[in-house]
């Protein structure tokens, strides 16, 4: 396959959903087809959801290391053991309000690319927490692949 060379840092946001994914492997063969492309792991834990686990799910003094600890490992089973050798890789992870951070992330890390799953197409869903990718598309800096998830098959 020839390089094309047209992106030089993609960011891969995850939520960790099946559709992510699959995102996840076009952002990997888009890097792949890219000589020197870095791939951004990115994932953002939503303020409410932090707060949450910070006051109810585990009372211990150190949640931050327990919740970083889950997250890298979970990052390290979906997506790292799959990026070849020879593709530099990276892992950022935020708090906050999932549009801002991938939009500041896109930003500060001089994204080419944004890749990320689309999210479920409920009406209810949508209707309380909004269509994140639809905004992210409308106020990215730079190009945003987003990837329905694999088609069911009955």
């Amino acid at each position: 396959m020839p390089h094309r060379d047209i992106y030089n840092r993609i960011l891969f946001c995850t939520d960790f959903s099946q559709n992510a994914g699959v995102a996840f492997l076009h952002a990997l063969n888009i890097a792949s087809g890219n000589a020197d492309c870095e791939l951004i792991i990115f994932h953002v834990v939503p303020e409410p959801n932090a707060q949450f686990w910070k006051s109810y799910i585990y009372e211990v003094d150190e949640i931050d290391k327990k919740a970083k600890t889950d997250i890298d490992e979970k990052i390290a089973k979906e997506y790292v053991s799959r990026i070849p050798e020879d593709l530099q890789w990276s892992l950022k992870a935020s708090v906050g309000k999932v549009e801002q951070k991938i939009l500041e992330a896109a930003e500060r890390e001089n994204t080419d690319l944004i890749v990320m799953g689309r999210g479920g197409s409920s009406r209810v869903n949508t209707w309380f927490f909004g269509d994140t990718a639809g905004r992210i598309v409308r106020k990215a800096p730079c190009p945003v692949l987003v990837v329905p998830g694999a088609p069911v098959i009955s």
